[in-house]
């Protein structure tokens, strides 16, 4: 099961809105005979794959059949029962003749839900689960945020210095990090569905927001931006050709700057609050309704701030670089209100730590479904 759930990783970032999902296939002695992955959204998965695999490894049908008859099946998520854009899986292990299914992670969608496992056992396949669910649970939190609280999976990134600054005093802010750490930025980005940050980001820093060489995802992007203030002049803007642009705009737009913004192929959609600023968590709904998986915030101090705030944040994704900026003007990575004390314990789960050309990448989980 842990060799199913690291190869399922290999589909992240091709295989959303779907989950993420390995299979191994082993014979009576435990022994390894194939294995498979959902590889993209809509293409075969990953007990077709295995099945696959093994057809390519033992070529004689007879053989096959005999190894199959005394296999198990080990896969990270509940079989599918129904048709969808492929067979039911349900049906193609059926078939095969495989005795026993092992899995770790039910599949709480509504035409899954525990179907699977009954289809199986009814033709009389012995199925075991549960097996290392938190871990399978953890691979597909995006997923299963999604289809149960209608909303992506929001990862904040910043990049700050050794005391804290993401930009000095005077505004620049160009290189904090490293071009490593920048690399693992556009690999990030290229697995999301849409990348946001405020509008002031986007009027000082100019950015592309693309992520270059390209991924396996074109995100969206999203400029939170309650007046509508994005210039048609800027590269978001100039590049709309190249990916798709969203302006999300409080309850007062200038209307003039919305037509303009209309006029050079960009979405401006009002998300309206109570204090005219643009409503985030309407914007995460609308962007769960679009199917959208994992999300990537980055930023200014402005847009995080309201997003801890809000206890809306899952993931973060946090570059250190050795330098000192100082100034007491100069921003922090983390504006809002912010909390009345210090956590008595650490906030992050599942932290990583590595070095990143220099610079120091942290990563972990922070919050569940909000």
């Amino acid at each position: 099961m842990h060799h199913a759930i690291e190869i399922a990783r290999r589909g992240l970032g091709r295989v959303e809105p779907n989950p993420a999902v390995g299979a191994v296939l082993v014979d009576a002695d435990s022994k390894f005979l194939a294995h498979g992955f959902h590889e993209v959204f809509g293409g075969p998965h990953a007990e077709i794959n295995a099945l696959s695999d093994l057809a390519r490894r033992v070529p004689d049908s007879q053989e096959q059949h005999r190894l199959l008859e005394n296999a198990t099946l080990y896969v990270t998520l509940e079989p599918c029962c129904h048709h969808g854009k492929t067979p039911p899986c349900t049906e193609a292990i059926i078939r095969s003749g495989i005795p026993r299914v092992v899995y770790g992670l039910g599949d709480p969608s509504p035409h899954v839900a525990g179907g699977g496992e009954l289809q199986l056992t009814e033709s009389g396949v012995q199925v075991t689960n549960g097996m290392l669910r938190d871990d399978v649970a953890a691979l597909n939190a995006p997923f299963l945020k999604l289809l149960t609280c209608g909303r992506p999976w929001v990862h904040a990134k910043w990049a700050m210095t050794l005391d804290g600054r993401i930009a000095a005093h005077t505004g620049v802010s160009k290189w904090i990090t490293n071009e490593a750490s920048r690399a693992v930025v556009h690999e990030l980005r290229g697995r999301m569905d849409a990348v946001i940050v405020g509008a002031n980001t986007a009027r000082v820093d100019d950015p592309l927001l693309t992520a270059r060489p390209p991924g396996p995802r074109t995100p969206c992007r999203v400029v939170v931006d309650s007046r509508a203030s994005l210039s048609v002049d800027s590269q978001l803007v100039r590049t709309v050709g190249e990916g798709p642009v969203l302006v999300a705009t409080g309850q007062s737009p200038e209307l003039g700057n919305v037509q303009a913004l209309q006029n050079a192929g960009v979405e401006v959609l009002p998300f309206k609050s109570a204090d005219d600023r643009v409503d985030l968590n309407g914007l995460l709904a609308e962007l769960g309704r679009r199917s959208m998986t994992n999300v990537l915030v980055e930023g200014g101090s402005g847009l995080l701030g309201s997003l801890f705030d809000q206890n809306l944040a899952n993931e973060l994704h946090v570059f250190i670089a050795p330098k000192i900026v100082g100034g007491a003007d100069a921003l922090s990575a983390v504006g809002g209100n912010g909390l009345g004390q210090i956590p008595q314990v650490g906030q992050l789960k599942s932290m990583l730590m590595r070095e990143s050309g220099g610079d120091v990448y942290i990563h972990g989980v922070v919050g569940r479904c909000s």
